[in-house]
């Protein structure tokens, strides 16, 4: 059976952590059936590391202060998490599932495909996320 996306309940969630007065930082897209819905979402990034166990196929959206000493600003990635047990033709069904998710996804600075949970650490996304942000101005501080 095809994969669908329920775009709207998708949109709402993805509008949910763009907005920089939202507590809501992450939030991942599931699948309900053959059909990719809204999952969890939250305030802390490591509540997201905890969605992602080694049986589960999900998409994440994720905000990220990132910046320097001149400025901060939010980034945005997006994850795919596919765990070491899911079966090979889940792997393989997640990667063109995954055009339906960008297209409610759309703005992001970094894409991450991860099945290591080491990968997942946040410091390794900031830090990704930094270095696909441009210029950085840490060297000029005082």
């Amino acid at each position: 059976m095809a994969t669908k996306i329920d775009k709207e309940a998708c949109r709402t969630a993805y509008n949910l952590v763009r907005d920089d007065g939202s507590a809501v930082i992450w939030v991942t897209f599931i699948y309900d059936g053959s059909t990719i819905v809204p999952g969890e979402q939250g305030a802390e990034y490591q509540d997201f590391i905890q969605q992602c166990t080694d049986d589960v196929r999900l998409f994440a959206f994720v905000r990220v202060t990132t910046g320097d000493a001149m400025s901060k600003r939010s980034k945005f990635a997006l994850i795919t998490w596919i765990g070491e047990n899911v079966s090979g033709l889940q792997r393989a069904k997640t990667g063109t599932d995954k055009t339906l998710v960008k297209e409610v996804v759309q703005n992001f600075a970094k894409e991450f495909v991860i099945s290591d949970r080491k990968e997942l650490e946040e410091d390794f996304i900031k830090s990704e996320l930094k270095k696909a942000g441009g210029a950085n101005y840490d060297a000029q501080t005082e």
